[in-house]
Order: structure tokens, then C-alpha cells, then sequence
């Protein structure tokens, strides 16, 4: 599954690299709101979250469905600026009803296809029907859609407020550190970009990121398969520090293509015993299996949402988790009378490099 960006005949100029306040401020929100994601900073998001305010904690948890399984599309910019505030600025031009799908999408789930004909602020089945997928998820989810539903400019208000509180917090202090790393990566980026070609670039970005033969399309390894035109906007490459090991496209008709990647180095693993590997590899020898695990590197999921978006049975659903659970691939959590699979990325990441020093040992 791929996603394409179509860059045939566009200008090199309109391929830019550049760094974001914006997005590595939501790149650090999903460290804390998924800290098992990023082993790497796990020490770092258990001190912020010690340190936070009660009132500022409450409302990254009221807020999180916008940075936790998925980035919202405006938090992504295509035309970063120098600071935050120019960028929340920018945010706060967009208009209610885009900024309000863009949110739903990813409060939701389910993509950008319930809410694609109509808006949910004015038209009555959409907004059911975001309130429906809303409640399939839990009841934060609900609340938060339907206060954005009811009153979007206040909710705009009160999540920029929130990204302000957060750089007071801690994020400014963190930025000053980082913006020198990413300096240095788009450093390299650009040199290529402009003495060896597009190309080049793209493989410092990623083994996910390519470009076709005919230059016309860049190629991105993502969970969905689909297509976004860069003609007109162009496209942008944003590093970070703190979104490894993700790799984060905005494609949604409307918006101008992104793609955040990452340009930190992963830590270190512990090596695990052969039959733990062998185990995991007959998990995965599925094709269902590695359909279920495509979405769940998304964030978490219930067993519903994941026999909704594959068309499967819940017991059939259930069969599969509980054979990916058993190797150690999927963690549950409770939440109220919902349980949430996630991937264990960890060890699922490290599965190549476990076999060779297994059979090496």
C-alpha cells in the first residue's frame, strides 16, 4: 500500500524541506500521549507529565484525539514558519467547517470519506453520523465532537491556547535543543536536493520515500492506498526529532501534501530468545494478521473498529488478536467498557536484527 504524490512537471523549487515548530510541538504530544511508541523518550515524557499542571494535563487528555492515533492535517503545516505563533496564526485562518472535518477525521477514524460531501456543522446525517463514529470509540471521543460540533470556534480557541500553555511548559526549552538537530539534517537535505537531484534527497529521508522512474511521483510506504497531487502548492519535507519511527503524510484532498519524517537515531535493543522469534514470525505468516497489524501501527483500536475497517467478523477479528498477543505483539488496555489493541512496536521493529543474533548466538 502506498501513497503517490503526483510532482510530474512541477517546478524544483516547489519541493521544499523545512522545519516546524507546529509539528514537532505535535510530534512531542504524541511522545506523551503514546510514550510506548518512543522508548526512547519515555523518561522524558514521564518528567513532563509529572511536571504538568492538573489543568494542563486535563486538557491535553480532552485533546489528544488530535495528535494520538493520527496527526490532524493542520497541524502539519506545508508553509512552516520561524515560530509557533506564526503558525497557530496561520491555523486560525483556516476556515471552521476544514478545521472541523480535519478534526473529526482523526477524533473519528474511518478517513476523510464520512464527512467528504457535506460539512458536519451544517449538514444533519454527516454530523450524526460523526457523532455515531465518535461514540464507537470511546467516550472522550464523544465529548470532544460534540463540544466541537456545538461551538468550534470556542474548542479552536481553547486547543491554541493549549499549544501555548504546552511551549511555556516545556516544549520551548525542548525546541531550542532540537531546532539545532533538524538544522543540520535540512542542511544536508537541501545540499542534495540542489547539487544531486530529488532523488538523492529522498533516500536521506527514508527507504519508505521514492521516487518513480519517470520523476513524475514520489512513492510513500503508508497503510493507505491512495494518490495527492503537489501541482499548484508543491510538497513539503518536515524533519523531527521527536516523531521517529513515524512517518507522517498529509494527502487529504484540499491540503497541500506533507511529509514529516524522522531524523533520529533509534536506541539500542535487548536480544530475545529464538523460539520468542520463531513464535512472532509464525504470528505474522497471515495475511489477515498483517492487515490488522497495518492499523494498529496507526494507535489503538477496539475489535470493532478493526473488523469495520478490514470487513471481518468480530470473532474472526478476535481469533487474530489473540494469536498476535500471544507472541508478544499486542498489548490491551481497558478503557470503561472498551479494550484498545496496540502494536507493540518495540519488538516488532526490532524482528529482523532479533533472528540474525538469535541464529548468530
Amino acid at each position: 500500500m502506498t501513497l503517490r504524490i503526483d510532482i510530474s512537471g512541477l517546478p524544483s523549487g516547489r519541493v521544499r524541506f523545512a522545519a516546524s515548530p507546529l509539528a514537532e510541538l505535535t510530534a512531542m504530544l504524541h511522545v506523551l500521549a503514546e510514550p510506548g511508541h518512543h522508548p526512547q523518550f519515555a523518561d522524558r515524557a514521564a518528567a513532563i507529565w509529572s511536571g504538568l499542571r492538573p489543568e494542563l494535563a486535563e486538557r491535553l487528555r480532552e485533546a489528544e484525539f488530535l495528535w494520538r492515533s493520527s496527526q490532524a492535517d493542520f497541524l502539519i503545516p506545508a508553509r512552516p514558519r520561524p515560530t509557533l505563533a506564526e503558525e497557530l496564526d496561520d491555523v486560525d485562518r483556516i476556515d471552521d467547517a476544514t478545521y472541523a472535518t480535519a478534526a473529526l477525521v482523526t477524533t473519528c477514524g474511518g478517513g476523510t470519506g464520512h464527512f467528504a460531501a457535506r460539512s458536519p456543522l451544517t449538514d444533519a446525517a454527516t454530523r450524526r453520523r460523526a457523532l455515531d463514529l465518535a461514540q464507537a470509540r470511546g467516550g472522550r471521543q464523544e465529548a470532544f465532537a460534540e463540544r466541537l460540533l456545538a461551538d468550534p470556534a470556542a474548542v479552536r480557541a481553547r486547543i491554541r491556547e493549549t499549544l501555548e500553555q504546552c511551549a511555556e511548559a516545556f516544549f520551548d526549552a525542548a525546541w531550542a535543543g532540537v531546532s539545532v538537530h533538524l538544522a543540520t539534517d535540512l542542511r544536508l537535505k537541501n545540499d542534495l536536493l540542489r547539487h544531486q537531484g530529488l532523488e538523492a534527497a529522498l533516500a536521506s529521508v527514508s527507504r519508505a520515500v521514492t521516487l518513480t522512474p519517470d520523476g513524475d511521483c514520489i512513492i510513500v510506504d503508508k497503510l493507505q492506498d491512495t494518490a495527492a497531487s503537489a501541482h499548484g502548492s508543491g510538497v513539503t519535507f518536515i524533519p523531527t526529532v521527536f516523531g521517529r519511527p513515524h512517518l507522517v503524510a498529509v494527502h487529504t484532498p484540499g491540503w497541500h501534501p506533507v511529509v514529516q519524517y524522522p531524523v533520529a537515531e533509534p536506541g539500542p535493543t535487548e536480544p530475545v530468545s529464538l523460539d520468542t522469534v520463531t513464535l512472532r514470525l509464525e504470528a505474522l505468516a497471515h495475511p489477515v494478521r498483517l492487515r490488522l497489524l497495518r492499523t494498529l501501527a496507526r494507535g489503538p483500536h477496539t475489535p470493532r473498529e478493526l473488523a469495520h475497517t478490514w470487513g471481518l467478523s468480530p470473532p474472526e477479528v478476535s481469533r487474530h488478536l489473540a494469536v498476535l498477543r500471544r507472541a508478544g505483539l499486542l498489548t490491551t488496555r481497558r478503557h470503561g467498557r472498551y479494550v484498545r489493541y496496540s502494536l507493540n512496536l518495540t519488538d516488532l521493529t526490532t524482528l529482523g536484527s532479533d533472528l540474525l543474533a538469535a541464529v548468530q548466538r
